[in-house]
């Protein structure tokens, strides 16, 4: 990964910006802050004014593991598109009946094994579209990940589980993921290009995939063998970036 805000960096922005790209954005540790307590995540001021002007001149989408209608309120702006639970949910599809059967089934399973789950510092969320088991409010974690893999040992076949930072998501085997939600994305928006900024293991599959006209951007340096191409070292990066594009995007157009 080499450095967005440098002279290389800076010609990526302004080929960027010529390609008139689609702005995707993660939400928790990109366009939020990482919180002890997830319901505390919002967009900043700082970022949601940007954010907002860029929005009212290009096609801007956050893609986010989160829920549609849990992350909407937290943005403080209207994108274009919103995809939430890790690509699974997006209005324009929606999942197979069998595959929200196995979702369902494993929903079932997870409220009886509440209390083993709880005494182990686990909480589980339910985003309909997927479920996550967090720990970050683990007092052992490594006790709460063996909780999670006995609780989840002989996990149906439909579906599939991947980590993230302090969480472990259930989802359908088949359903899209962020890469898939970012190239149908760039087809509806008829988009020549796109930028991607993400933070997490999950964005991993959106730099793994990315076109080489795409600019990717990983939010911090935690990860070193990250496939972006470019980072920004943390969330308080945001704000710059998009002031930036922004006047990037006054240019082109005088």
């Amino acid at each position: 990964m080499r450095p967005l805000f440098s002279h290389e960096g800076e010609f990526a922005l302004r080929a960027l910006v010529r390609s008139e790209p689609l702005f995707a954005f993660d939400f928790d540790g990109t366009l939020a802050p990482i919180v002890s307590r997830p319901d505390d995540a919002r967009v900043s001021a700082a970022v949601a004014r940007p954010l907002a002007r860029l929005a009212e001149r290009a096609a801007v989408a956050v893609v986010t593991g989160r829920s549609v209608a849990d992350v909407k309120p937290r943005l403080g702006f209207e994108p274009a598109f919103v995809v939430g639970n890790h690509g699974a949910e997006d209005t324009a599809r929606s999942l197979a009946p069998d595959e929200m059967a196995a979702i369902d089934l494993w929903r079932r399973r997870l409220d009886e094994a509440a209390a083993e789950l709880a005494a182990a510092g686990v909480r589980v969320e339910d985003k309909v579209y997927s479920l996550a088991l967090h720990y970050r409010l683990a007092r052992d974690r490594e006790r709460a990940l063996a909780c999670i893999a006995r609780v989840l040992a002989g996990l149906d076949p439909r579906l599939r589980t991947f980590g993230g930072k302090c969480v472990v998501n259930i989802v359908a085997a088949s359903a899209p993921d962020k890469a898939d939600a970012m190239f149908e994305l760039v087809g509806r928006a008829r988009r020549g290009g796109a930028l991607f900024v993400g933070d997490d293991v999950n964005d991993e599959v959106v730099f793994e995939r990315a076109p080489p006209h795409w600019l990717t951007v990983r939010v911090g340096l935690d990860e070193r063998n990250s496939a972006a191409r470019w980072f920004v070292d943390g969330p308080a990066s945001l704000a710059p970036l998009l002031q930036r594009l922004l006047t990037l995007l006054d240019e082109a157009g005088a």
